[in-house]
């Protein structure tokens, strides 16, 4: 007498499909970093992503309490180190995505806000209170090489592909638990055990890696732009003076210390000095001071008025 054959339990083929989906999502979604040669996880599309960060962009803009500076010394040092970059970064091996993005740069007044930030579609935004820390347009391009890389490189989609293998593994995660009969708050339990392992094994490295990648590729761009490259040193001397050690450990931190930064630039120094020695060199000026007096500025209201 045949025997039909055993099918495996219902949660072990609920797995095995959860590997063989994920192999398969990992194997479409490679590419290839043009500058580091590593293999990226990207599974957002470029336009999805663009249009998210353009309405973000608004947004951020819309809000009633943001200031936009209108005030020429401040704008036009940010506007002049931003175009010098974008153009680096369109004679770069990031050429055909920063050709295709509509960049836009935006001054905001808050002198308390130490920060900078470039979208994915080329929206820049840099805050007074950078000015301080990055002292002068050299170390402002040191600031925007930075942030420019993390759109070019896509980043940000990178982090959202992950996370959205990260919850599909919490779930795959959940279905095995579940089938070992554990009491709801054993489970919960795990899950959560299971949720600090990913984040400090995985997200974590490979945000830093971001961090890393972006550090790197962003000083190349600041001296194909014309920057003395060496200024990133001292930029980020005067950041970790700024931040007063206030540093979570590096393993929990998704960004790395100052002092592994400092490290790896002056690692990368020699092949950034020699597209700086082959650059038209940039004028250099000071950033403007911040006063008490507030300068002209207008403040954008929700309907961007």
């Amino acid at each position: 007498m045949n025997r039909a054959p055993r099918r495996l339990p219902l949660v072990c083929r609920l797995v095995l499909g959860s590997c063989a989906w994920m192999l398969w999502i990992v194997v479409i979604g490679c590419a290839t970093n043009p500058y580091t040669q590593r293999t990226q996880f990207v599974l957002v599309p470029d336009s999805f992503l663009n249009e998210i960060a353009a309405q973000q962009y608004e947004q951020v803009l819309s809000d009633p309490k943001i200031v936009i500076s209108q005030d020429p010394r401040e704008v036009e040092p940010v506007k002049r180190v931003a175009a010098r970059i974008i153009e680096a970064a369109k004679h770069s091996k990031y050429a055909e995505t920063a050709k295709q993005f509509d960049w836009e740069v935006t001054v905001i007044k808050d002198d308390q806000t130490k920060n900078a930030w470039a979208l994915p579609g080329g929206k820049i935004a840099v805050y007074t209170g950078m000015f301080p820390i990055a002292k002068n347009e050299a170390g402002l391009a040191v600031v925007l090489g930075h942030e420019v890389v993390h759109a070019l490189a896509k980043h940000g989609a990178e982090r959202m592909s992950q996370a959205l293998v990260a919850q599909f593994g919490m779930a795959a995660a959940s279905i095995v638990l579940s089938a070992q009969g554990l009491s709801p708050e054993l489970h919960r339990l795990a899950l959560q055990a299971i949720g600090l392992g990913a984040q400090v094994g995985v997200i974590l490295p490979f945000s830093r890696r971001h961090e890393s990648e972006a550090d790197y590729v962003g000083l190349l761009l600041a001296a194909q732009a014309g920057y003395d490259p060496r200024e990133a040193v001292r930029l980020w001397e005067r950041m970790a003076q700024a931040s007063q050690g206030r540093e979570p450990p590096e393993f929990l931190s998704t960004h790395p210390s100052h002092q592994t930064r400092i490290a790896d630039l002056q690692r990368w120094m020699p092949e950034a000095l020699v597209l700086y020695q082959q650059a038209p060199k940039a004028p250099v000026a000071d950033l403007p001071s911040i006063s008490a007096d507030p300068p002209p500025s207008v403040s954008r209201s929700a309907n961007g008025q």
